[in-house]
């Protein structure tokens, strides 16, 4: 009987690779993880440190140093850091190396609540606790201010973010208890009577176009208070 070499040698070597993955697959489950490396990501790296979120990471694996890959459940450890309210977003694996790694996303605050309880607004409109480690610069909001209820300050807010104009001059969001807001600006006595939040862009072009014209004429501290709920119209209260 005639022996053919080449099945021996395919089965030997399908043998082989099976061996050498078993072999592979059992040592890095075994691997042991080391500490936790921190990476933030976007914009905002200010309002949670490495230590708050290792700290996170340990309370809920009771120690993450030195224990099997395997053990680990990863969508957990980002369910835990996701249920910080200074987390955005969170991202967690372990590299080839046994290194596990987080990568962060603060949240963005764009707005200060300051009211009977302090706490920021953030961009997606939505509570964020203030922070020990810093102080972000956004306008304060007053007034009667409700913390499951943040749709009409969140709209204002976020237009004064992503406005230039607003942003430079805005310092402050006050909503009375009938809901309607009203905004303070730097370096000004006036008040700004916005009403409620229907029109915003066109109340904001009127606000732009009064303020522009009124400081070319030198006479912005005449005013007590400017009124923008008309549409098309700035009522002014002078002095």
């Amino acid at each position: 009987m005639k022996i053919n070499w080449n099945y021996i040698k395919m089965f030997v070597l399908l043998g082989l690779v099976i061996f050498l993955f078993a072999f592979s697959s059992a040592r890095n489950s075994a691997r042991l993880v080391s500490s936790p490396q921190i990476k933030f990501v976007g914009e905002n790296n200010l309002f949670i440190t490495n230590e708050n979120v290792s700290k996170l990471l340990i309370q809920n694996f009771k120690g993450l140093e030195n224990i099997p890959k395997e053990t680990l459940v990863l969508n957990e450890l980002e369910i835990a850091l996701k249920s910080s309210p200074m987390i955005k977003k969170a991202e967690v694996y372990v590299a080839v190396n046994g290194t596990l790694n987080a990568e962060i996303e603060q949240k963005t605050p764009i707005a200060r609540v300051s009211t009977n309880v302090s706490y920021y607004i953030d961009d997606d409109g939505l509570y964020m606790p203030l922070s020990s480690n810093f102080s972000a610069r956004v306008p304060l909001v007053t007034g009667f201010v409700e913390k499951n209820n943040l749709k009409n300050i969140y709209i204002v807010a976020s237009k004064i973010n992503n406005d230039e104009f607003l942003k430079k001059h805005v310092v402050e969001i006050h909503q009375g208890m009938d809901k309607f807001i009203y905004l303070k600006l730097r370096h000004c006595q006036f008040l700004v009577q916005l009403g409620d939040v229907s029109s915003i862009d066109k109340k904001v072009n009127n606000l732009k176009a009064f303020y522009q014209k009124n400081l070319k004429e030198k006479t912005l501290d005449s005013y007590s208070k400017v009124n923008l709920q008309f549409d098309n119209q700035v009522v002014c209260t002078k002095i």
